[in-house]
């Protein structure tokens, strides 16, 4: 039981914006293709031009020249489902 006058303690963590090549990086280690790895973190996944799957989404995050990047509690969210994370593990 608590004690309701006892705040409670947070750890802060550190959560990092990753770059486009950490988070390829990482969704290669989880052997994800980029549509897997988007479908597992809720990303939208459309009809490729060849019939497959693909995440414009996803494919932005990595990119090397484009300004948006995957916050860093997603990506830390990413690395725990994947059983990347360095310090904890679900």
């Amino acid at each position: 039981m608590t004690n309701p006058d006892t705040a409670p303690t947070y750890t802060p963590l550190n959560m990092p914006v990753p770059t486009g090549d950490q988070l390829k990086a990482a969704r290669v280690a989880a052997g994800l293709s980029q549509a897997q790895a988007a479908e597992l973190m809720g990303y939208p996944l459309q009809t490729g031009s060849r019939g497959g799957v693909q995440s414009r989404t996803w494919q932005a995050l990595e990119s090397t020249t484009d300004e948006r990047n995957m916050q860093g509690p997603v990506f830390a969210m990413f690395l725990l489902l994947t059983g990347q994370h360095p310090d904890f593990v679900l």
